[in-house]
């Protein structure tokens, strides 16, 4: 990748061990020539790769004899473009301790400077425009270097050679606080938010909306401003000891990535947040400061700090600063800002365990492997969207752009397509899409002319990420879980064992069918999804779950016999749904997965046995008498985890059994409802047990935001590269 600080890397090694010659990056990567004594070419060779800078990404080394050429010196060679580019610029990266230490230092010339950088860290794709990556094509194009700064991108024995980003106090960006005047913005904005304050602080990629984590009344007036009636907010602490203090962590490499992710991990019983940050969620989603003006206001701040998505509910995060201060204006007291432009919105990235969750600032646009690609477009599904565009060998998954349910997301989706398409110089002469012809990006991708359609089932996709993610073509079998899907008999799937390759695929069985009352109205009341299983199940419900319809319950039973009214559906989504609302957890949601959420917690730890949950000759899952024994024992007045325990181990035990009996040695678990890590250890655990392989996704998120790439493998799979 260009930008990472390679080709100084290998002039200071070459340097040191007295060997002459040159570095170089062309279209491939970097080529590097060196001569000297036979003893200090083999160190070069063995240093090389494995002393790279912290940025670089190295897929292969390939060494050639070449007869010497008597070159005494080692020199940076300007780069040659012979053919289309495939070395595109690094993922924004947290601040490197070096960087770090100057900012906390009192006799550095850029001590509390917001927007220290170098070769090693700072941001790249959120400032790029345009290819090749140099400064006159990033959004730095405006500050011109002063004598210091521009005396350090021109030696490449510093670290700060051709650091794209680099500035000081004296020629970079300066942070400011809107209508304020005050000599330290930052320290102006800790103590506003140490005093109870909601605060917009524009970050790399977008805007976030900060208070303190600790402060109920700031978190509960965040969550009313923000429309946000019970999602969980993150928090940014200031170092791994105070993400302890707040979570409990197995292993803090996750938080401590170049990356800097949203953590998600179990919450400590004596975490000191307010509850509003996390409404009856046993987890917490926590990340380390990656900027330095992060790290200056989490200092100054002394606390733990809310750092949520600059928006409204269901709408982009806010990234230019007209559109933050009209849109943010009613939830923020103060805006903490600065003139560095961002290029491209770019969301927090999110991990739980050792699955992204979702894909995008600090990983996004790394590349992924992919077959013999052809340039192509995917434009992936409606909820969680991604785009991807492939050539080649490597994919480039888009980042996180959100649900596509309305103009501004539409834009940025479209925008990030035509961004991307320029950065990696792909004219796609192929278009992969979903199948169901409602979703925006399938109508988008139709609309486009001079170029291959190819149509990719949901669940297929889900499968087909997985494999294309660990270098595999097939043929594997899948539990594709999910909550919704296009199937290819035109009804709703999202319970799915899948038997198939990169190319193609069968259905081996699914989730037993049931309806789904009022359609969309189920996902938001879960009550709905109870009420069609007790029916399916010939079950009565608990007095409380009739109440919970609140008069409804039998207008909505009627509803259900109405197949115009009620599609059918074999979600396993809707079946976690409707086990919550029996429970007695959850009949309404206020954000997707909601409901399965809840369960999950509450399950975790319990040891139980499974319900009944048998399955037939088909493969199919006939989850009748689970929630049969379910809705007698929450009658019965049951301890809710045991319920919960015994419903995860009933869809555990039987998904398993459903692998095994095709026969296929190797198991894909993707869909969303494989972040459910509790389902997820127990399905793996047992098909591992009985000798299979078992892949999962985990550099791509198992829910619709893999959609994208899984598609971009199909694609490939039926049209190679010639």
């Amino acid at each position: 990748m260009q930008g990472v600080g390679f080709r100084p890397h290998a002039y200071r090694l070459a340097l040191e061990l007295a060997l002459g010659g040159f570095v170089l990056n062309d279209e491939r990567g970097v080529v590097v020539e060196v001569e000297g004594a036979a003893g200090a070419v083999e160190a070069f060779r063995a240093r090389l790769a494995g002393e790279a800078p912290p940025l670089a990404v190295i897929e292969r080394v390939e060494w050639t004899p070449v007869a010497a050429a008597g070159e005494a010196r080692f020199a940076i060679v300007a780069s040659t473009r012979g053919s289309e580019a495939a070395t595109p610029v690094a993922a924004d990266a947290a601040t490197c301790e070096a960087c770090l230490a100057e900012v906390f230092d009192p006799a550095d010339r850029r001590h509390r400077y917001p927007f220290a950088n170098c070769t090693d860290c700072g941001p790249r794709f959120t400032i790029v425009q345009g290819v090749p990556y140099d400064r006159p094509r990033t959004t730095m194009a405006g500050f011109a270097m002063c004598d210091a700064c521009r005396a350090e991108y021109e030696d490449p024995l510093n670290r700060r050679y051709h650091a794209q980003p680099n500035a000081c106090p004296v020629c970079g960006p300066r942070a400011r606080v809107v209508g304020v005047e005050a000599d330290d913005a930052v320290a102006w904005a800790a103590r506003a938010l140490s005093g109870g304050a909601i605060v917009a602080v524009k970050g790399l990629g977008g805007y976030h909306l900060a208070c303190r984590a600790d402060d109920e009344a700031a978190c509960s007036a965040l969550r009313a401003r923000k429309h946000r009636e019970d999602k969980p907010f993150a928090v940014m602490v200031r170092d791994v000891a105070a993400a302890r203090a707040l979570v409990a962590l197995s292993d803090a490499a996750p938080l401590q990535a170049r990356s800097r992710p949203i953590v998600v991990a179990r919450r400590r019983a004596d975490a000191a947040v307010a509850a509003a940050v996390a409404p009856r969620s046993a987890d917490l989603g926590v990340m380390l400061p990656y900027t330095p003006l992060h790290h200056l206001l989490l200092a100054d701040a002394g606390c733990p700090l809310v750092m949520t998505s600059g928006n409204v509910s269901d709408e982009p995060i806010a990234y230019r600063d007209e559109d933050a201060l009209e849109r943010l204006g009613a939830i923020a007291d103060h805006f903490l800002v600065h003139d560095r432009p961002i290029q491209t919105r770019v969301d927090d990235s999110v991990v739980r365990g050792a699955i992204t969750i979702r894909r995008s600032r600090g990983i996004v646009p790394s590349a992924l492997p992919i077959i013999a690609a052809p340039p192509l477009l995917a434009v992936g599904a409606e909820q969680k969207s991604t785009f991807c565009v492939a050539k080649g060998s490597r994919a480039w998954l888009g980042h996180h752009i959100g649900d596509l349910e309305n103009y501004e997301t539409l834009q940025s989706f479209l925008e990030g397509i035509a961004h991307f398409e320029t950065l990696f110089e792909v004219r796609p002469q192929v278009v992969a899409h979903d199948l169901h012809p409602e979703y925006l990006s399938t109508k988008h991708a139709v609309e486009l002319e001079g170029v291959a359609l190819v149509g990719v089932q949901h669940h297929h996709a889900h499968l087909a990420a997985v494999l294309a993610e660990h270098g595999e073509t097939g043929p594997a079998v899948g539990a594709i879980y999910d909550g919704t899907g296009f199937g290819t008999d035109g009804t709703v799937w999202g319970g799915e064992l899948l038997v198939g390759d990169l190319r193609s695929f069968s259905r081996a069985g699914h989730l037993w069918p049931v309806r789904l009352p009022g359609g969309a109205a189920a996902v938001r009341e879960p009550w709905r999804m109870a009420l069609a299983w007790l029916a399916e199940a010939g079950a009565q419900p608990p007095p409380a779950l009739v109440d919970a319809a609140g008069g409804r319950w039998d207008a909505v039973a009627s509803v259900a016999r109405d197949a115009a009214l009620s599609p059918q559906t074999t979600s396993m989504g809707r079946l976690f749904d409707a086990a919550a609302a029996i429970c007695g957890l959850r009949t309404h949601c206020t954000y997707e997965g909601q409901a399965a959420v809840e369960l999950e917690a509450t399950a975790d730890g319990v040891a139980a046995e499974p319900y009944p949950l048998p399955v037939d000759d088909r493969l199919v899952l006939d989850a009748r008498p689970a929630i049969a024994a379910l809705a007698h024992d929450a009658r019965a007045g049951a301890p809710v985890g045991e319920m919960a325990a015994r419903f995860h181990a009933a869809v555990a035990a039987a998904t398993a059994e459903a692998i095994l009996r095709t026969q296929v040695a190797v198991a894909v678990l993707s869909g969303g409802v494989f972040q459910n890590r509790t389902l997820l250890a127990a399905v793996r655990g047992r098909l591992t047990d009985a000798g299979l392989r078992v892949l999962v996704g985990e550099r791509v998120p198992p829910n619709d935001g893999g959609i994208a790439y899984g598609q971009a493998a199909v694609a490939a799979a039926l049209h190679p590269a010639r």
